[in-house]
């Protein structure tokens, strides 16, 4: 049976969302959960909620839960490619897009990567576009960077342009 739990973090409030055995979703602030999933403090989902205070303490940087994102063979495939990328690292939509075979398909990496429903734990905010800015993000673009910054990820911040580009 699934049930959630609402968490808050430094971002605000996040809903995790699992089944018997695996996290399956993580809702951003500002995303309504599903009413009819019970809000229950699961042993899983209350391991979860450990890991995600652990990791905006600085504390962890790889996550150890079962994971069951919902998506298409496609999806899954950029999904784990994205659990490759260490923390404090980016790699680019292209980068991905080469990295499973398909090297003219960064669209395709990132229509995927916006629909990760698992984001932080499924780490789709270390993604950016090929000329070093933070690109988008379900989250807000806000969120993207304090994730980023979280993790030391370094950037500039180009006020001319009124963007942020990634520092490799």
């Amino acid at each position: 049976m699934r049930a959630r739990l609402t968490v808050e973090t430094p971002l605000g409030t996040v809903v995790l969302v699992a089944g018997e055995r695996a996290v399956e979703e993580l809702l951003l602030p500002g995303t309504p959960p599903d009413e009819t999933i019970p809000e229950r403090r699961t042993p899983l989902l209350c391991r979860a909620e450990k890991e995600l205070q652990e990791y905006f303490r600085g504390e962890r940087r790889v996550f150890d839960l079962p994971l069951a994102p919902a998506g298409t063979p496609f999806q899954q495939r950029v999904w784990q490619e994205l659990c490759r990328i260490p923390y404090g690292c980016t790699a680019s939509y292209g980068d991905i897009a080469r990295r499973i075979g398909l090297p003219k398909g960064p669209r395709a990496i990132g229509q995927a990567n916006h629909r990760n429903p698992i984001p932080i734990l499924i780490p789709c905010h270390r993604v950016i576009a090929a000329h070093g800015a933070p690109g988008g993000y379900g989250g807000g673009l806000d969120i993207k960077i304090r994730l980023l910054k979280l993790e030391g990820t370094r950037m500039k911040a180009d006020p001319a342009a009124h963007t942020v580009k990634i520092l490799s």
